[in-house]
């Protein structure tokens, strides 16, 4: 049923109703047929649903796993208990899924429900009486009434429309009110150009009307974007497939090391297998980063604070490292890049030009002019602020847009509404009409209108404060005047005065022999810094387009003052005729797309995923839902955005300003190169706590069998690695977290979508780091290997040094100083008081371990320098063929950086 395009009595008889409405008996019939009139949400995730989801990990269930086999450990026959690995592994994991439960937990409440849009009531005709009802009841065939400020409760096609306008931009994207009228329209009308139908979501802000609702609940446009969005299921980011990976590849990995060196030691040496269960603890406490996933969510969440602080809500904690993949911004415009409130730019009256300065609705702007304003620009101000139905309230303006932006105009140029004489009379505006009339009790009438229609109703122009004959010449002028405001996108109307004799005269007479006074120009102007936050993006290697509900030619002038090529600007219709093959062509050549609905924002995000770009999509209504939802990266405003939109996105802009989304993408950057310095440091610190357990045994098994012997003989115990792992992987590896942004991190390329977080520069930094270490250090443990406790004690504290040194090799690749992060540096020099604590104080009976005289300290001292000089080395050659973090040449930094690490 195609109701926009038939006459309304038609639609009427469709729908077996009347203009005097249903009957209750036939409106509960239907509502049992139809259902109530509600959008359905999908369940949202109960809270034990979204705790459990924290601990849904293949890390998890490894260090579960050792959980278990250290509390069993210390059930055996003959053993001492050993409850304290297993209680530190359990705390960290508890911990870390908590944390991640409350982040997620309360993102969720924090965004109101789809329902909560739904109008509590609505005017109903039924049985030819008017009343009051829940919205809820509504069904096809009830007759309804709308009113300047009303919520439109259900889909309806208009039967009377009195003046009457609506804001559609949750609906459809368009920016500016939408005048109704009750005229058939085009079949193939898009819903953007339906100007007989009223939708649900949607506000009446002028006039009234009436109107047979066509369609209810989850039958309506609103309904049907809601159940595309409940269908489209949120992809995992990178990161977190990767992690995903990581962990099934540790859980094949980690068991077999186990295996190998038990193996070994039980053939060649014979040891026990309560030894070779510790052996097997210890390993598995080694190879895992158990502190990396609460230190990964660390980070995200100090990111997005920050991000918080410039106005930027984070509602998923692993998106914020997909804004470093993002190389496509597909961008709303009204509220985004522009202001979201309409500003009149200029004036124009008696030959003159002036500009009115200000942002928005502030009153604080002037009225821009060499000589001063003349008094037809004055009087151009003054007929704008008294023909006008908008008013001053206490929380800002009410009223139409068009009418706030001519009051604030006026009040740039110290005219106050609240001066005017009483108004006597008004002829209202009317789309037919297109003009408005307002009476005086001075018998002042004052017209605006559209700037034709204006003229027409004139015979006289102000000049020089006088009204003199408004001749054919005049006429061209100020019709070229009004084309070449329109061709900047500027909403041009035209204002008139004239002193009348009658003011309860007829309505033609009042509006005839009018003096033609000048024009006023507006226009939803773009926000500040936009234009540069859009070419910083690009500078950063990220395409921007704008997609608007706008027509085309307000979208080229507006995307043009913004830095946007207008040149083969596509509409919705466009988007629609193309197949697949030419869209994806089509949309890489683009940068406007005009007159788009929400299939067509779709189409567009699809091509676009299709092409292996990654997306970050704006947008803050209603229809910009699903594509929010199905984006690498959804963004919604948090002023102007619908409840729907902030609740399908991954980040809601509190400010509405682009501006704010490069921040956030610069933020972003961030948190993924900190993500990945804390991953790289853990994973090449672990792999050689895992080589240190490895190595050693496999050359202690064969060259000092006698040594290793014994049920507590290992290379390093489970409770030195979870030390080593507290001090140097836990608040230092916090404090690399919260690394400022690198130099230059917004003039580098985004990180293909494809590319790996641990790339093969920092896997080859890895995969040698381990070895390099265990060459290094283990000569260490062997040279005391007659005293085993000394022995572990030395390898220990050489295993802590080793571990804080590659925090400065880690950020030497992003050309950062260690006094660049000063949290870092106390961070280490905790960990090395804290660690002395270990060795000279009492705690050492807890570790098992002895104090380490100088000697001993000079040995370790040594091989460190040795490891320095040797890990730089390779490292600098690695950088050579791969490249820095910084994106910058190992040429034009390396000097600075080597001396820092």
């Amino acid at each position: 049923m195609k109701e926009h395009s038939q006459p309304s009595e038609e639609v009427l008889s469709d729908l077996g109703a009347d203009e005097e409405g249903l009957d209750e008996a036939e409106a509960q019939r239907r509502l049992a047929e139809h259902g109530e009139n509600r959008i359905v949400e999908a369940e949202a995730p109960s809270a034990l649903e979204i705790l459990v989801d924290q601990f849904r990990d293949y890390l998890v269930y490894i260090l579960m796993i050792a959980v278990v086999l250290s509390f069993g450990v210390g059930v055996l026959p003959g053993e001492a208990p050993r409850y304290g690995e297993g209680l530190i592994i359990l705390f960290i994991l508890v911990g870390n899924g908590l944390f991640g439960f409350y982040q997620d937990y309360r993102a969720e409440k924090s965004i109101a429900a789809l329902s909560e849009m739904s109008t509590p009531t609505a005017i109903v005709k039924r049985g030819g009486e008017r009343m009051e009802v829940g919205a809820e009841s509504l069904v096809p065939g009830d007759i309804i009434y709308l009113a300047q400020g009303d919520s439109v409760p259900a889909d309806a096609r208009l039967l009377e429309a009195e003046s009457l306008s609506t804001t559609e931009a949750p609906l459809t994207g368009e920016s500016l009110q939408v005048r109704k009228d009750i005229e058939p329209i085009d079949a193939d009308a898009p819903v953007a150009e339906r100007s007989n139908m009223v939708y649900k979501g949607t506000d009446a802000v002028r006039g009234r009307g009436v109107a047979v609702v066509t369609r209810t609940g989850m039958d309506t446009e609103l309904g049907g974007i809601a159940d595309e969005l409940q269908s489209t299921v949120a992809e995992k980011t990178p990161f977190q497939q990767e992690v995903d990976e990581m962990g099934r590849t540790m859980g094949i990995l980690i068991p077999a090391f186990v295996v190998v060196i038990a193996l070994i030691q039980w053939f060649v040496t014979g040891t026990n297998w309560v030894t070779l269960l510790l052996l097997g603890v210890s390993l598995v406490v080694a190879a895992i980063p158990e502190s990396l996933p609460a230190i990964v969510t660390f980070s995200l969440a100090l990111g997005s604070r920050r991000m918080l602080e410039h106005d930027a809500l984070v509602r998923r904690l692993p998106v914020v490292e997909s804004l470093g993949s993002v190389n496509y911004i597909i961008t709303d415009k009204t509220g985004t890049l522009t202001e979201g409130t309409m500003t009149v730019q200029t004036v124009f009256g008696d030959g003159e030009e002036v500009s009115v300065a200000g942002d928005g609705t502030e009153a604080d702007g002037e009225i821009e002019s060499d000589d001063g304003h003349t008094e037809a620009i004055q009087a151009i101000l003054r007929c704008g602020v008294y023909c006008n139905d908008a008013r001053r309230t206490a929380d800002g303006f009410s009223g139409d847009p068009t009418e706030v932006a001519l009051l604030v105009a006026g009040e740039r140029a110290g005219i106050d509404a609240g001066d005017a004489p009483e108004r006597r009379r008004a002829v209202p505006f009317s789309s037919d009409r297109k003009r408005m009339t307002t009476i005086y009790e001075d018998s002042m009438a004052y017209m605006k209108g559209a700037p034709e229609v204006v003229l027409d109703r004139c015979d006289r122009v102000l000049e020089d404060g006088e009204a003199v004959t408004l001749t054919d010449e005049r006429r061209r002028e100020i019709a070229e005047r009004v084309a070449s405001y329109a061709g900047d996108a500027l909403r041009v109307l035209g204002f008139a005065r004239k002193q009348v004799v009658d003011s309860a005269g007829d309505d033609e007479d009042l509006e005839s022999d009018m003096v033609f006074l000048g024009l006023q120009a507006m226009m939803d102007p773009p926000r500040e810094g936009a234009r540069e936050a859009v070419e910083d993006c690009r500078t950063a290697g990220i395409q921007v387009v704008m997609a608007t509900g706008d027509d085309l030619d307000t979208a080229k002038a507006i995307g043009t003052r913004l830095g946007f090529d207008p040149d083969g600007a596509l509409t919705g219709r466009d988007v629609e005729r193309l197949d697949a093959d030419k869209l994806a062509v089509a949309v890489r050549e683009t940068e406007i797309f005009a007159r788009v609905s929400p299939r067509h924002k779709v189409r567009i995000l699809d091509a676009l995923k299709d092409g292996k770009f990654y997306v970050a999509m704006t947008g803050d209504g209603v229809n910009d839902a699903p594509a929010l939802k199905k984006a690498d990266v959804g963004v919604s405003m948090g002023i102007q955005g619908t409840d729907v939109a902030n609740k399908s996105s991954d980040i809601v802009l509190l400010d509405d300003d682009f501006v704010t989304i490069r921040d956030a993408i610069r933020e972003g950057r961030t948190i993924f190169d900190n993500v990945r310095k804390v991953t790289y440091h853990l994973l090449a610190t672990n792999s050689a706590e895992v080589m240190f357990v490895f190595l050693g045994t496999l050359v202690g098994a064969f060259l000092f069998p006698n040594a290793l012997s014994g049920s507590d003989a290992v290379i390093l115990s489970a409770v030195m690695i979870l030390w080593v792992n507290f001090a140097t992987d836990g608040p230092p590896a916090i404090a690399l977290a919260a690394d400022e942004a690198v130099p230059g991190i917004m003039e580098r390329p985004p990180r293909q979508p494809d590319e790996p977080i641990l790339d093969t520069g920092i896997l080859s930094m890895i995969a040698v780091t381990g070895p390099v270490a265990a060459l290094v250090f283990l000569p260490l443990f062997f040279v005391y290997i007659e005293n085993l406790t000394l022995a572990q004690s030395v390898l220990f504290t050489a295993l802590v040094m080793f571990e804080l040194v590659m925090f400065q090799v880690v950020r030497r690749e992003y050309r950062l100083s260690l006094f660049s992060n000063h949290w870092l540096v106390i961070a280490v020099v905790v960990a090395v008081l804290a660690h002395l604590a270990v060795l000279y104080t009492s705690l050492a009976r807890w570790f098992d371990v002895v104090s380490l005289a100088t000697d001993h300290w000079v040995l370790v001292v040594s091989a460190l320098l040795v490891f320095v000089a040797v890990i730089l080395a390779i490292q600098r050659l690695l950088l050579r063929w791969f490249g820095t973090r910084s994106g910058m040449s190992m040429d034009k930094s390396v000097g600075s950086v080597e001396d820092s690490a």
